[in-house]
C-alpha cells in the first residue's frame, strides 16, 4: 500500500496533517457523520466485553480521546493507554480527559501503530475507531493490537467503509464521494477531506479486512455493518 502524499511530501492520515485539523476535528466529525459516530462508538465499548478491574485496554489511533474516555465511563475500574501518532489531537484529548476527572486512569500518548512501545500480552483488550485505514501497513498495526493484546482478548476495529450492497447504497456512496468532501473542504481544508472519501473507497470489502485481521493473529472475526454499510464493526480476539 502506497501513502498518499501532499506536494510537500508530507503523508496523507499522517499525524502532521490531524494536527493541523485537531481544534475542529471533533465538530467535523459530528457534522460529516451526523453524530452517528456516536451510536457507533457504543457498538464499540460493548464489544469489548466484560472487563476485571485493574485491567488495561488500548485505543489506538485514540485522537481526541472520545473512545478512550467512554471505555473509562463504561468500566470504572479499568485504565485506558491512547495512542496516536498526532501530538494536536492528543492535546485536546487531553483537555477533555481532564474535564472528564479521568486522569488517573486514562493516559494518552504520541506512537506509531506499527510499533508500539508496549509489551507483548500487557493489555486485555484493544481497539481503534476510524484509524485503520491511515496506518501505511495495516498488517503490521493489527499485528501489533495482536501482539499486546492477551490471548482470548477482544480486538475490535471499527471503520468507514465503501457503501456496498443495498438499495440505498448508490445514495449512501454519494454522500460519502461528493458531500463530506465539499462540507470538509467548507469547514477545514479541500486536501485533507479529499483525502478522507478517496480512503473510505480505497478500504477493503469486508471479508477481505477480516481475513487480514486473521493473518495478523486475530482469531473468530466476525463483521457487522452500520447505517446503510457506511461503517463496520469487527471483533475477534488475539491468539
Amino acid at each position: 500500500m502506497t501513502p498518499m502524499t501532499l506536494k510537500d511530501g508530507e503523508r496523507l492520515g499522517g499525524g502532521a496533517m490531524f494536527d493541523r485539523i485537531a481544534a475542529r476535528y471533533d465538530r467535523l466529525n459530528g457534522l460529516m457523520s451526523m453524530g452517528l459516530h456516536r451510536l457507533w462508538r457504543r457498538r464499540l465499548v460493548a464489544a469489548l466485553g466484560p472487563l476485571a478491574p485493574g485491567d488495561r485496554v488500548l485505543d489506538l489511533a485514540s485522537g481526541t480521546a472520545d473512545v478512550a474516555i467512554a471505555v473509562a465511563r463504561r468500566h470504572p475500574d479499568v485504565a485506558v493507554i491512547g495512542v496516536d501518532p498526532s501530538e494536536g489531537m492528543l492535546a485536546v484529548g487531553r483537555h477533555k480527559v481532564g474535564r472528564a476527572g479521568l486522569d488517573a486512569r486514562v493516559q494518552l500518548q504520541l506512537g506509531d501503530a506499527q510499533a508500539l512501545e508496549l509489551p507483548d500480552d500487557s493489555v486485555a483488550a484493544s481497539c481503534i475507531a476510524f484509524g485503520i485505514r491511515n496506518v501505511p501497513d495495516r498488517l503490521a498495526g493489527l499485528r501489533e493490537m495482536a501482539r499486546v493484546t492477551r490471548p482470548g482478548g477482544p480486538v475490535v476495529v471499527l471503520e468507514l467503509s465503501w457503501p456496498r450492497g443495498g438499495a440505498l447504497s448508490p445514495l449512501a456512496r454519494f454522500h460519502v464521494r461528493h458531500v463530506l468532501p465539499r462540507l470538509g473542504a467548507w469547514l477545514s481544508g479541500e486536501q485533507e477531506y479529499r483525502y478522507l472519501a478517496d480512503s473510505i473507497a480505497a478500504f477493503p470489502p469486508p471479508a477481505e479486512f477480516a481475513a487480514l485481521m486473521a493473518e495478523a493473529g486475530v482469531a473468530g472475526v466476525s463483521s457487522r455493518p452500520m447505517t446503510l454499510r457506511t461503517a463496520h464493526l469487527f471483533v475477534g480476539r488475539a491468539r
